[in-house]
């Protein structure tokens, strides 16, 4: 084992006895969500994913150790400490050299999850390119991991204030499976649908867990993407929200606002301007994510332990 990776005791003895393990993130804990709704968020998502037969791991950087799993004062301190660090790939050395506190994005928990042999990861939308691409380059590091790292993730599509027709470009160009659960269609983190349709699908999670073991039964490198739609019921109006999203994006150009300070920035603004809606369709698309992320997680290793 990695002598940076420190994993909790009871996601250990799960591992070692192929029993279903679901990361989670810590960014939507320190960076995500004021507190004190962040640790309700990851407290209520853990339990989800108990609930439906798997064993949540939330990953993050803690005193120059890779913690997966995290204890209630760890939690703690990234929901109220401000200098907690949002870690991508190029920030995991140096933030554990100098034992800095970091939180883990999409593309850092891919490499810690495989790192810890963690299979699958649950978050709520993952990074992409960027509107206004031909000016900035801004690409998320979360797709070149998804082309380079085996883990599946489960999400509620790309989030809606990127530029969603040439994140899905990139990923076919890295050939990235996107496989919509129980749709034919991109869903748009907030709404359930959007005008770019999927070429790959799956009815139900023994479905998906039959695509995830050919995949890796071949030796095809890469992850594999699953596409949750929000539940319909707390998915947003299009218009009202594309909208918002686009004004949003005109403040952050205004204010130059830049890099990876832009996500952070917009979603809080989203969340200002709709008076919390997004917030709370937010939550409940990462609850939904965690629950179908479980219900995968045991039907591979249901399927895994039958071949």
């Amino acid at each position: 084992m990695n002598e940076y990776i420190d994993i909790y005791s009871e996601i250990k003895t799960a591992l070692e006895y192929n029993q279903p393990v679901v990361a989670l993130e810590s960014t939507i804990i320190s960076h995500g969500m004021p507190y004190p709704d962040n640790i309700d968020m990851v407290q209520k998502t853990g339990a989800i994913i108990r609930r439906n037969g798997a064993i949540p791991a939330t990953i993050a950087l803690i005193d120059g150790k890779i913690k997966i799993g995290l204890s209630e004062e760890d939690i703690y301190r990234l929901a109220t400490d401000k200098n907690v660090k949002k870690v991508s790939r190029r920030d995991l050395a140096y933030v554990l050299a100098k034992k800095e506190i970091g939180a883990t994005t999409v593309a850092s928990t891919m490499i810690c999850a495989q790192m810890g042999g963690i299979k699958f990861f649950v978050t709520g939308g993952i990074g992409g390119v960027h509107r206004g691409y031909e000016q900035t380059m801004d690409v998320s590091a979360d797709l070149e991991e998804l082309a380079e790292t085996e883990i599946t993730v489960i999400c509620a599509g790309a989030k809606a204030i990127l530029d969603l027709p040439r994140t899905m470009e990139y990923l076919e160009t890295k050939g990235v499976p996107v496989i919509g659960y129980q749709t034919d269609v991109l869903p748009a983190f907030y709404t359930r649908t959007s005008s770019i349709p999927l070429q790959l699908s799956a009815n139900d999670t023994h479905e998906l867990a039959s695509i995830i073991n050919t995949k890796r039964s071949l030796g095809l490198k890469g992850g594999v993407l699953v596409m949750n739609p929000i539940p319909a019921e707390h998915s947003m109006d299009e218009a009202m929200i594309n909208q918002v999203i686009d004004q949003a994006i005109v403040s952050a150009a205004q204010q130059g606002i830049a890099g990876k300070d832009v996500t952070p920035y917009l979603l809080k603004t989203i969340v200002e301007q709709t008076e919390g809606q997004s917030l709370k369709a937010n939550m409940e698309l990462v609850f939904n994510n965690a629950q179908v992320g479980a219900q995968l997680a045991v039907a591979y290793y249901s399927l895994r332990a039958s071949l």
